[in-house]
């Protein structure tokens, strides 16, 4: 079969002990591979009252099923565990070279287990797996480390995956980086793998993923290429600007937000747009494996180069913190990457401290100095370095805003679903995206179902991001499209060029399947299920299907879209009917029947 390496590695870090198993292709029919099976083996084999920082807790890093193969943009794997800051099933995503080189050299997934007595790493080159000592990796940045592994190595081919200092103190919104720059981001993953031990796995592989149907897939390939590149965002706004192109466009449309949720306007969003990037600091593009899109930046600010930042970041250091300074914004970035912190989560916590000292919650003494007030780039800078190393009040800015704000018995201050950071789209001005905001499985995520694409962007066609009407359709949709895309190993971005029957052609020509488009749908929806499954285990119940009390009551207070606010109650119980759940938004017992779960 083509685009599957056929096999996973299982490494029991207690133990010692690396093992392979072939790959189940029964279950990797129906969940594909990446985010879908690695999310299902571990709905299997990790308990629900399993503590996520504890050995019990297990890692899977999967390849999707046309990772490193020659579909465009087949580079990104998953990192799925649970989560350590809302216990939900963690299924972060990042693009670079890794994935595809864990697919070279033999395996679909990497599973870790247990944990290390001491810190070590894993040095993968192809059928040879080595755990070794990292004693003299640990304290390392991200950057320091994967230079000392790839010399260690000796193989300039070879791609390192590695925590930085805030996955070694257990930070909440940890991240795994790898080719230095990119982060499977979310949900705390670092500190779930510094938890262990581990501090980086070096893969070099010498294999290739072979194609079912070399004839068909020269064909299907030809067709997507060309969607890429005739469209307007894959082939132009994106390569030409980076995904920061989003700035202008979303702040026009009255959805920016700003000092922590408490706007959506911000008339000086140009100052740290695409376009200002572009023109002023730019130094060359960064394309991830087989990408024809090249969103990525490398940039320079005063003081440094370096990746980025994209536009999350970009608006997270930005806007959010009322902070205008590009180079403040970029260094601030510059720092999540080398140590090792969610940027997103990173920013929107600073951003939320802003507003704790602001209202008086955080009291000047607590700041030793330090300053922490919207506007103030050069104190936001230094907060993100007193995240990771966790010193004086950095150290509760590290569990999250959720956390941080219910320290001081105002949680509602936390723009977070399930305790995870809302992204930069402010959700009262934007209706469907609100409501995938407040379902998504994760958390506050808006790479579940990005409803932007039609409600913004219009495609794969404009929508009123106002209406209500067919709201809950399009986003089941989006969410199991979603799902699928993830699964595949492919960028989330082909999505504006590309729709359901192109996936279909792809993954039917490399791995010689007959799927319909229908078939691969709902290989969506049951992954989305079994998700819903693992959060309501844990203890979710619907009542955490919801958004934070400001978006549902406080009426966008300026722009384009003042006096907005999200209709969230007329959404939700028409949304579990869409999913085949129950009231409380439990699926059906029929649901899960029809879908083989």
């Amino acid at each position: 079969m083509g685009g599957y390496a056929g096999k996973i590695l299982r490494i029991n870090l207690t133990e010692g002990n690396v093992s392979t198993e072939p790959l189940n292709m029964e279950l990797a029919k129906k969940y594909l591979s990446g985010r879908g099976l690695a999310g299902k083996m571990c709905f299997d084999e990790v308990a629900a009252d399993v503590d996520a920082l504890s050995p019990e807790n297990k890692i899977f890093i999967s390849t999707g099923a046309l990772t490193g193969t020659n579909a465009p943009t087949s580079g990104r794997y998953m990192v799925v565990t649970k989560s350590p800051l809302n216990g939900v099933a963690a299924s972060s995503n990042s693009g670079g070279y890794w994935g595809a080189q864990l697919k070279f050299a033999g395996y679909d997934m990497v599973i870790l287990e247990g944990k290390a007595a001491k810190p070590v790493y894993i040095a993968i080159n192809d059928d040879k797996v080595e755990i070794k000592d990292a004693a003299n990796l640990w304290g390392k940045d991200v950057y320091a480390t994967t230079e000392a592994v790839l010399q260690e190595f000796g193989d300039e081919k070879a791609k390192v995956l590695t925590i930085g200092p805030a996955g070694e103190n257990l930070s909440l919104v940890a991240s795994i980086m790898n080719d230095k720059f990119r982060a499977a981001g979310r949900s705390g993953v670092g500190a779930v793998m510094g938890s262990k031990n581990l501090k980086a796995i070096v893969v070099r592989g010498t294999g290739k993923v072979e194609n079912a149907n070399p004839d068909e897939i020269k064909k299907v390939l030809s067709a997507a290429l060309g969607k890429l590149k005739e469209n307007g965002v894959t082939g132009q706004g994106l390569g030409t600007y980076g995904t920061a192109v989003l700035v202008n466009i979303v702040n026009e449309s009255g959805i920016f937000p700003v000092n922590n949720f408490q706007d959506a306007y911000d008339p000086d969003a140009d100052k740290i747009s695409g376009e200002t990037m572009t023109a002023n600091h730019l130094i060359k593009k960064d394309a991830c494996y087989r990408c024809p899109i090249a969103c990525g930046r490398y940039s320079k600010w005063e003081g440094g180069e370096g990746a980025g930042p994209e536009y999350e970041a970009a608006w997270a250091f930005g806007a959010d913190c009322g902070v205008h300074d590009f180079d403040a914004v970029h260094a601030a970035n510059d720092l999540c990457n080398k140590y090792g912190l969610d940027s997103i989560s990173a920013g929107c916590t600073i951003a939320t401290a802003m507003e704790l000292a602001q209202r008086g919650y955080i009291k000047p003494e607590e700041l030793e100095g330090t300053p922490l007030e919207f506007g103030n780039g050069k104190g936001m800078v230094e907060w993100v370095r007193k995240m990771a190393y966790a010193e004086g009040l950095g150290a509760k800015l590290a569990q999250g805003s959720y956390r941080l704000a219910e320290s001081y018995g105002v949680p509602e201050l936390s723009m977070s679903v399930k305790k995870l950071d809302l992204p930069a789209y402010d959700p009262r001005g934007i209706q469907g995206h609100g409501l995938q905001y407040a379902t998504s499985n994760r958390g506050g995520c808006h790479v579940r179902g990005y409803m932007v694409s039609p409600e913004i962007i219009g495609l794969p066609e404009k929508l009123d991001k106002d209406s209500l009407e067919g709201k809950t359709t399009w986003v089941k949709i989006f969410q199991d499209l979603t799902a699928v895309i993830d699964s595949l190993g492919l960028c989330l971005f082909t999505s504006f060029a590309l729709g359901l029957s192109d996936y279909t052609e792809l993954v039917n020509a490399v791995t010689g399947s007959d799927y319909t488009d229908a078939e691969l749908l709902a290989c969506g929806d049951r992954i989305w299920n079994v998700e819903r499954l693992q959060n309501l285990r844990v203890g979710m119940t619907m009542a955490d299907d919801t958004l934070p009390k400001r978006l549902l009551e406080d009426g966008i207070p300026s722009g384009p879209s003042k006096g907005s606010v999200h209709r969230l109650p007329e959404l939700l119980p028409a949304y579990y009917v869409e999913r085949g759940w129950d009231v409380a938004g439990v699926p059906t017992a029929e649901t899960l029947k029809n879908l083989g779960i």
